[in-house]
């Protein structure tokens, strides 16, 4: 027989449970206690390396600039903008990268690999969002990472009270099926989980406007959908012809060339890249190799280049290795390549000196632009670039401030036209580039996010 005092001890030990949970749960925000300081608080989330993540960066800069207090959470792998550090507004907090050792790049092991990354993601963030940081009015995620940034996120923001706040820069199913294939269970599941996880967001900034329709029309986001396209940030801007030879004469990688560079004999070509599967760099180096096969023969008037690639990422020693055979089987007589990594800093001075920008980005969803498009136009750097997506012109136009291109010929042809002969269509192209990079990130950003975060 059960007796009174049975269910009394269970009473009690069930409230105890409750209220030991209740108490462990991260303390949720005080709208009050922000409005007596008249500060606004924001976390700006990422599941990846804030060094390399300028949008998350900039977010972070523009709303200290309004004296708003930021705290930023991600991996710490590379340098972050100096600006950043020196704030008194802004607080870093670095979360645990998933063990290299673990890493693959096979799809079979992938699949077994996946879930126990994303159990250590999970409780990386649920720390470093619920207890780690202090309880914030807004919260802004980059997605993607998609898995479990998402999940993670909603779940913050119900306990702690907060407003979220997307920041789509691709769709996070669309990068998966570049690995696994568009019609793989997991990405069939990557897309309900990005579409319904999504939809509990207060707001959703886009970095295209197609994006953005696709949001409205197709994914049927009840939260606002505000694009907010990516623009250059301060440091990105053309340098004068005494301070691009001063800078030229000082990067290691250009220093040994710099009379070449002086004289016009040597151009200089860069492109960004993490290295990663939706940028095909053999097809740069095949279109430079037979770039440097004509200017030996048929079209002697050419001159020599050089093609600067910074970034680091998984591809990058292949592409090194097959850029050492191309050159021991003499395909390269008239074209140099390097690959650097570079400081925030450097990195904007090589856009602003360089000759031409190159952009192999292939969008996985068809909707989104790559960052180093932009910064180069705000360096008046004229972009070459893979067209074939429908967003490609919202930021060049064929002939005005850069060139589109679908193939290793393709390329070809834009870079005997632009380099050959009195280089009057690339100074044509460096006008409209200099042109389009005239609106800023400041300008774009307090006219929608600030607007939105009640700073602006």
């Amino acid at each position: 027989m059960v007796t009174f005092e049975y269910w009394l001890g269970c009473t009690v030990l069930f409230f105890s449970v409750v209220s030991v949970f209740l108490l462990c749960l991260p303390s949720a925000y005080n709208a009050k206690k922000d409005k007596k300081k008249h500060v606004v608080r924001v976390q700006v989330v990422v599941l990846g390396d804030i060094g390399r993540s300028p949008r998350i960066q900039y977010h972070a800069l523009s709303i200290a600039k309004h004296e708003g207090e930021v705290d930023i959470i991600g991996y710490q792998e590379s340098e972050v903008h100096p600006d950043i550090r020196s704030s008194p507004h802004i607080e870093i907090h670095s979360i645990a990268p998933f063990p290299k050792f673990l890493g693959t790049e096979s799809k079979w092991i992938f699949l077994f690999q996946a879930p126990l990354k994303v159990i250590f993601q999970v409780f990386s963030l649920l720390y470093a969002l619920g207890y780690r940081t202090s309880a914030a009015k807004w919260m802004i995620v980059q997605n993607p990472p998609t898995i479990p940034t998402l999940f993670v996120a909603q779940v913050i923001c119900f306990i702690r009270n907060t407003h979220l706040i997307i920041d789509w820069h691709n769709f996070g199913y669309s990068i998966l099926s570049l690995k696994l294939g568009s019609n793989h269970p997991l990405v069939r599941f990557s897309r309900a989980y990005e579409r319904n996880f999504s939809k509990f967001a207060t707001a959703h900034f886009t970095v295209t406007d197609a994006m953005a329709r696709i949001l409205r029309r197709d994914m049927a986001m009840p939260g606002q959908v505000l694009p907010m396209h990516d623009r250059p940030f301060s440091q990105f801007k053309p340098l004068t012809e005494e301070q691009r030879l001063k800078f030229f004469s000082q990067l290691p990688e250009t220093a040994p060339l710099i009379n070449e560079i002086a004289l016009g004999k040597l151009k200089v070509l860069v492109s960004s890249t993490s290295w990663t599967p939706d940028e095909d760099f053999s097809l740069l180096l095949d279109a430079v190799s037979r770039y440097s096969s004509m200017a030996t023969s048929s079209h002697p008037h050419l001159p020599e280049i050089l093609v600067i690639i910074t970034g680091k990422g998984p591809q990058r020693a292949d592409f090194e290795h097959k850029v050492q055979a191309f050159r021991a089987e003499g395909k390269l007589e008239m074209a140099r390549f390097e690959t650097a990594w570079l400081t925030t800093g450097d990195y904007a001075c090589l856009l602003g000196a360089a000759d031409l920008g190159i952009s192999l980005h292939i969008s996985s969803s068809g909707v989104d632009l790559p960052m180093k498009i932009v910064d180069m136009l705000g360096a008046g750097l004229p972009v070459l670039g893979w067209d074939n997506f429908q967003t490609w012109p919202e930021l060049i136009t064929n002939g005005v401030n850069g060139q589109g291109f679908r193939s290793t010929s393709g390329l070809l042809e834009v870079l005997v036209d632009l380099l050959g002969n009195d280089h009057q269509k690339l100074r044509t192209l460096k006008v409209g580039a200099v042109e389009e990079g005239k609106r800023r990130w400041d300008d774009e950003w307090d006219s929608v996010a600030g607007k939105l975060l009640g700073v602006c």
